[in-house]
């Protein structure tokens, strides 16, 4: 875990062993690498698990372990269940008809590499 000595609230210890792993294999994916962690990976954590595309995740705490201990990602679930529109964090969508002129880009590129 790097959170506190770089500064960087996405520096959990999963995420920067994907990003270490990735470096040194010079892939970004993680097909045929498992991942082992001391606690049940948070949201954030699991979102870069599933992206990075490792076949499985072993853990020794639970999720609810580490709520006892002060790190508490119970609210991020809670959070996650919510509409958009309930969350404590305003998601404001913005003009779609112009945004999606980038997708439509992405979709004509002939070369693009789909992750």
């Amino acid at each position: 875990n790097q959170v506190l000595a770089g500064n960087d609230p996405t520096a959990h210890a999963e995420v920067t062993a994907i990003r270490d792993a990735c470096s040194n294999l010079g892939t970004y994916q993680l097909t045929g690498c498992d991942i082992y962690t001391s606690c049940e990976p948070c949201p954030m954590c699991m979102g870069a698990i599933y992206w990075s595309r490792a076949d499985r995740v072993y853990y020794a705490n639970t999720r609810h372990d580490a709520a006892a201990t002060g790190f508490d990602d119970s609210f991020i679930y809670d959070e996650l269940a919510l509409p958009l529109e309930q969350r404590r964090i305003p998601m404001i969508a913005l003009d779609k008809a112009t945004a999606i002129e980038v997708f439509d880009l992405w979709l004509e590129k002939e070369d693009r590499e789909r992750y």
